[in-house]
């Protein structure tokens, strides 16, 4: 299991970045290995909100279930899968900054399900996710800061 954590201040207040980050369905638009978001319950958001996530990986396209786990409005937001063959838990804290908002990403990664040596996070792969996640975490502050 890999773990990684990322910085990033995005120009708006923690209200509005809060309002697209736990946006799941939004994904798509700002995470780029995300192909498609299915909501699995009635409640679209808040903690034991469901939904299934279908992405492309170097091994090719994968679908995990994810749960949200932690929801605090304006403050924190934790997603992590349930099923599927990469289990990760992406945990988001907002920290207002002034006039900026501080969001740190804390992601755990695994391999785990990947064919071949991609099963088998280690470092180089856990840097990977890494920089994918912090060009994903720039598009989103672009996608923010523009509206």
């Amino acid at each position: 299991m890999g773990t990684f954590s990322i910085d990033i201040n995005i120009n708006r207040s923690a209200h509005e970045v809060f309002a697209v980050l736990s946006d799941v369905a939004a994904m798509p638009r700002w995470y780029e290995a995300v192909r498609n978001v299915v909501a699995l319950t009635p409640e679209m958001s808040g903690i034991g909100a469901r939904y299934k996530i279908g992405r492309t990986l170097p091994g090719g396209p994968v679908v995990n279930e994810v749960a949200v786990t932690e929801y605090v409005r304006d403050q924190l937001f934790t997603i992590e899968s349930v099923s599927g063959p990469t289990p990760f838990r992406y945990r988001y804290t907002l920290e207002p900054a002034g006039e900026m908002t501080r969001l740190q990403l804390e992601g755990r990664i695994t391999g785990e399900g990947l064919p071949g040596p991609l099963a088998h996070v280690d470092v180089l792969v856990t840097q990977l996710f890494k920089r994918g996640m912090g060009d994903n975490l720039r598009k989103l502050s672009e996608l923010i800061e523009a509206s």
